[in-house]
This record gives structure tokens, sequence and C-alpha cells, in this order.
């Protein structure tokens, strides 16, 4: 092999490269039609391109200059100890976080994600690197992953699984002094699961991943999300007791347990275990220890979006952990009911995580009072303003989803050292210097750079399906709307869509047209879901709607990326208060793309008016229908009285200077407090510093 590709490869194995465009640029000036066919990862790109090819580049000065660069910046990254955690959590350095989450997104390559929770995980797990939190990631590494959606002709959704072939991503297996692959072993039931330890490094962090190889159950466990209540018990199992097991055999001893979310508590059961084992401590006394450094956050405000398993299948899964906890049915039992001595009550999982940490937090203000609300029967005598569960507002990984173009302009800006001052509104202010003329040409190449990637995936999407047709002719002149997540129900992605005789009118006025561009997947077994892509399918072949409608197949986080750069408006439509959070708005906030969302998760706090626009009031209705109805007509005026007026008010350059005012004090007022790093120093100050014993601190109501 050529010295260009091992060096090239030696940089690929650390995923900072997804969130640093170092080795983009690198790759782009090899062949740049490859590097687009792999979705931008440098390994298949390797395993692809041609020796010869690698050849020819070794001679150009140009590639080998950014090659020493992009070097020597990975190098002072990963070593360097002038970060944010020396200065404000030195403690920390002897404490590390164990973060256990049921997915991560950190690249689309590395399809062990579905959605919001994995993004948010592979966002934590970023910011943790960039401001040298020491964290480990633990979770599945799902042989399959999630599912790549594919839409027939009808719009009936389909469900394609993938082996992950691992040697076209930058994980490895960890071995041991002899070079064999380092194991644990998981007991269940009667059977014994075996898991090979696998890692992938994520800047300063490592992304440690459990890959299940041996056991008579193995079939049930290698898919995200797949199977029934058996297949996820089995996971999660796996994952926790499993997880905290390989932490142990790397030698990793956590200071601080981070669950995100339910699916992960069994890992505070085995460090309770592993207490036990280790000092003679009683259950109580190990239980007590362990939930005092454990940290729980809770993303669902549904209770049906929680755990829950049959009290009998708790017990035949759990019986080799039991055995070690010395723990009778009743009181492991206990450990996932509200009230104990309901023997109907099913076991679950968020209840034994509230039960075993001293800290939890919702993940926005909102998110917390429905939280609070929907948990005090934990607390019978306490008020729902104690229930001892506060909130923590997610934030965004900026350089993960912020286009190449605008983070130039944000360092002419604000300062080429910006990123050290994300959170400091004072630097922010800068914004207003913004040259207008500059940030509405950016957008206008990022749109168009949109409707290529439209034409392309479309393009692509009729070959397979062997359609014949013309492709969608989008405007680069027209307001575009985006609206890319989960076809879940509460999120109505069919709002808009109420009176589709007034839609009809507003989308092809010819004076000013509108667009608007969907993404997302249904989870394999949610059938409404399923019927909402079916009906909007049906609309996108509505000869009036051909060319104002579009919806793209397979979201992805790369899906996501092109339309919160390129779009004008992110629309979120969630019923209230059924969205915990909703951190693709924050995402949009970073490219200059303005939000209209319904006043819940982040946006019910971070509104003011004049940084975006909302629709609804805050109004909650009793009846779904009615809701609907009434969201609908809001929706349908503040687009037409607000939001087309507003973007379409042009100056004698033709350029929106109200529209991109109001982009620039979303920046203002945003973009300082929904970024991760700001989520990562809140955890930080107010969970990991008093959870690993270093630091009291008092959690944000």
């Amino acid at each position: 092999m050529s010295q260009l590709h091992d060096r090239l490869l030696r940089l690929s194995q650390n995923l900072w490269w997804s969130w640093n465009d170092d080795l983009d640029v690198i790759f782009r000036a090899i062949d740049q039609r490859l590097w687009r066919e792999v979705n931008h990862n440098p390994v298949a790109f390797l395993r692809l391109a041609s020796e010869e090819l690698l050849r020819s580049k070794e001679g150009d000065a140009t590639i080998l200059a950014q090659l020493l660069r992009a070097e020597k910046h990975l190098e002072d990254y990963v070593k360097s100890d002038k970060h944010w955690t020396s200065w404000n959590a030195p403690a920390l350095a002897s404490c590390p976080v164990a973060y256990f989450s049921f997915e991560f997104c950190i690249h689309e390559s590395l399809p062990i994600y579905s959605g919001g929770l994995g993004v948010l995980a592979g966002d934590h797990l970023k910011a943790c690197s960039d401001l040298g939190v020491p964290a480990y990631g633990v979770t599945l590494l799902y042989r399959q992953g999630y599912f790549h959606q594919q839409i027939d002709g009808e719009g009936k959704q389909s469900e394609v699984y993938n082996e992950l072939d691992a040697s076209t991503v930058p994980i490895e297996p960890v071995r041991d002094a002899s070079g064999a692959i380092m194991t644990v072993t998981v007991p269940v039931a009667e059977d014994t699961l075996t898991a090979e330890i696998w890692r992938a490094h994520i800047g300063r962090c490592q992304l440690i991943m459990l890959n299940l190889s041996e056991g008579p159950l193995l079939d049930r466990v290698f898919r995200l999300y797949g199977g029934d209540k058996t297949t996820r018990i089995l996971q999660e199992i796996a994952l926790g007791v499993g997880g905290y097991r390989a932490l142990r055999k790397l030698g990793v001893r956590p200071g601080v347990l981070h669950l995100n979310e339910g699916h992960c508590a069994f890992a505070a059961l085995e460090a309770i275990a592993e207490r036990m084992d280790r000092t003679g401590l009683t259950f109580a006394q190990a239980a007590d220890d362990v939930a005092e450094s454990t940290v729980f956050t809770t993303h669902t405000p549904v209770a049906a979006g929680h755990d829950f398993f049959d009290a009998g299948q708790a017990l035949h899964y759990l019986r080799p952990l039991q055995a070690r906890l010395g723990l009778s049915d009743h009181d492991l039992l206990a450990l996932g009911r509200v009230n104990p001595q309901n023997p109907h009550e099913e076991f679950c999982m968020t209840v034994l995580a509230l039960k075993l940490s001293r800290r939890a937090n919702a993940v926005s203000s909102l998110h917390g009072i429905v939280s609070r609300r929907m948990w005090q029967t934990l607390w019978p005598e306490r008020g729902a303003t104690e229930v001892p569960i506060g909130h923590i507002t997610n934030g965004a990984h900026v350089d993960t989803w912020l286009g190449t173009e605008l983070s130039r302009m944000y360092s002419d800006c604000l300062g080429a050292d910006w990123r050290e001052h994300m959170c400091d509104p004072i630097r922010w202010r800068r914004i207003e210097q913004l040259d207008e003329f500059q940030l509405w040409n950016i957008k206008v190449i990022l749109k168009q750079r949109l409707i290529d990637f439209v034409k392309r995936r479309t393009q692509a999407r009729y070959t397979r399906l062997d359609q014949h047709g013309p492709l969608p002719q989008l405007r680069s002149d027209a307001l575009t709307i985006g609206f890319a997540r989960r076809f879940a129900s509460y999120k109505r992605a069919m709002l808009f869509f109420q009176d589709l005789d007034r839609v009809k009118r507003l989308l092809t006025d010819p004076a000013r047209p509108v667009q608007i561009i969907f993404a997302g997947k249904a989870h394999p077994a949610d059938e409404p879901g399923k019927g909402l892509l079916r009906r909007l399918h049906e609309l996108t072949q509505d000869p009036e709607l051909r060319d104002r409608v579009v919806l793209l197949e397979d979201h992805d986080k790369n899906v996501s990326g092109h339309l919160l750069e390129g779009c004008d408006l992110w629309l979120n439509n969630p019923r209230r208060p059924l969205e915990a959070c909703g951190t693709s708005g924050m995402k949009a906030v970073f490219n200059a793309t303005l939000n209209c969302s319904t006043l819940d998760g982040w946006w019910d706090e971070a509104y003011d008016t004049k940084n975006g626009f909302a629709f609804g009031e805050g109004v909650v209705f009793a009846d779904p229908a009615q809701q609907d109805q009434h969201d609908a007509d809001a929706l349908f005026e503040v687009l037409s009285q607000r939001v087309i007026p507003l973007y379409y008010a042009r100056n004698g350059q033709s350029i929106p200077l109200e529209w991109l005012s109001m982009v620039k004090r979303a920046l203002k007022t945003l973009a300082w407090r929904y970024n991760a790093n700001r989520m990562v120093m809140d955890y930080t100050r107010h969970m990991y510093l008093p959870a690993s014993g270093t630091q009291t601190a008092h959690m944000p109501f």
C-alpha cells in the first residue's frame, strides 16, 4: 500500500474527522465523486480507492500539506490538557464518566442509532471530548443496526437490514496481551451470552461496544429496536450488565454512571453486585453507594414510551443477577415498581433507574414539569414541584451539524476562536456585524446543494423502482421548509395538510412559491406511522404538488445535514407536551435556518417572539382532534401572515433584510444556550462533580 494510504488510514481511526473538515478537504481533492459515493466515510474510501489513484496523489504538494496539517491537529487535540475540564473540573480526571445509551449517532457509516436519543448521545460524547470530560460511551454493536428505509411506488415503507461490515468503519476489537479479542460473559436465565469488546475512538473519548458473538439467545439481540419484549430485556441486560463488566475488564472504574434513558438501568444493578462481591457490603449499603454516583436522564414524556416487563419475565432473565444481589423475588421486583405491594404491577425500567440514582433530570424545562408530574407517585409525600427530577436542556454539537461555509463565516464574524467562546452570550452579540449579503449568498449556495441532493436521491429511488417520470423541479428562489423526524403520530407530519385546498393555494402561488421537503422513518411496528407516510407519498404524486412537496426516503444523519443547511424554515409539529426536547431545531439555528414550531420541548423556553415563529400559543385541548384542528389553523395563519410575507419582503438587491435580521437574532439569543458544550458543562457542574463526590451542587429546576 502507498504511504498516503497508510497515513490516511491512521487518521481515519479516530472519528474526530466526523466533526472536523481536515480529512474532508483531503479526500475531496483525491476523488470528489468517490468521496460523495461513500457518504464521507474515509475507511470505505480507502477500501475502494485504487492503489494507482493514491500513488498518483503522493506528490501533490497541496494534499501533503493538508495531510501534515490534519496529523498535527489531531495529535494536538488528543494530547492537549488545555481544555475546559482541566480548569473547571480537574477532579474528574480520576473519576471518569460511563455514559450508557441504547444507541449512539457518531456518523451515518456506523448505523447503531435510529433517531433523537442516539443523536443526543453522540453529540454528548463529542462535546465531552471537546471539553476534555473523561467519558466512555457504552452501547451494543448491533450487527444489523437500524433499518434502511425503502418507499415503494405506492408509498409503502419496507425495512431493509444490512449486515455491518466492520472493515468499512473505524472500529476495532480490543485485544489482550496475547492478541486475543477480549470478551465478557453475561448470564441470562439458564443461559450465557458472550460479547466481544470493541471500541471506537471519539476524539479524546472512547465508545465501548459489545459485539454479541456467542450464546443460544444470540438471534434475538443483533438488531436495534427489533423483536418483542424478550428481545428488549435481553438487549438491556447485555448492555447494562455486559457493558459494566466490559469497563471493569478494561481497567476502568467509573466515578459516575450516567444512564441515558431507562434502557440502561441494569448497569446500576451490576455495579451494586460488583461492589457487594468486592467489599462484602449488604445490598442496601452497596445500592446506596452506587446510587450516589449514578445520574439518570429521562427522555420520554408519555408512560407508553417507557419499558415495562411482566414480573415473571423479569425474574426469569434476572435470576443470575438476583442470586448475586441476594434479593427475594418481592424485593427485586420492588425496585421496578411504583407500588411494591401490588403483585400485578409490571417491572418498569424507568422506575428502576429512578430508585437506583440520586440525581435525575429531564431534557427541557417543560419536560421537567411533565416528568415530575408523571413520577410523583414514587414520592407520594411530596408535591409535584418537589419531586427530585430536575432538567438540563439538551444541546446540539455544533461542528457535527454546521455547514462548512457557515463555519467560515462565523470565524470571520465572531473571531477565529469562537468555538472556545461557544457559550458566551457577549461573543454572540458580534453576529450583528454579520454582512447580510454574505449570509444570503451562502444560504443560496446551500439551498442549491440541497436541491441537487434531492434530485440525486429521487433519481436513485426511481432507478430502484424502475419508475419513469419527471424529477421534482424544486426552485432555488422558493421559500423552502424542512421537516425531518420520526413518523410517529404525535409528531403530526400531516398537520400542514388538514385543509388541502388552502395548502395548494399557499404552495403554488406563482409570486411567492413555497416548497416543503419531508424525511423520516416509521417504526417497523408502527402502522399508523406507516399510514402517514403513504398519505404523504400520495400528495407528492398530485400534479399540482409534485414540484412543491417532496418525500426523501431513508432518513439518516446525512439527509438531516443537507436539509438543515439548505432549508429556510424548520417545521416542528409535536402535540404539546409530547416532545421532550427536539434538538433538530437547535441544529437549524446554527445553520441560519429559522424555526417554526409549536411551543413544546426546547422551543417553549427558547422562543421570544422575535427569534423565529411559533403557533398554537401553548394551548392544550382535551380532545386530540380539536387540538390538531386548532394547531393546523394556527400553523396556516403564521405561514400565510408572517413567514411568507417576511421571506418575500426584499430590498433593491433582492435580499430579505427583515428575514435575515430575525436569523441574526436567533443566533444571538439561542446559539450560546442550545449547544452541546453548554449541555455537558451543566451536566458536569450539576451532576457529574457531585456524583463523583468531588463537589456539591444543586440541580437547576
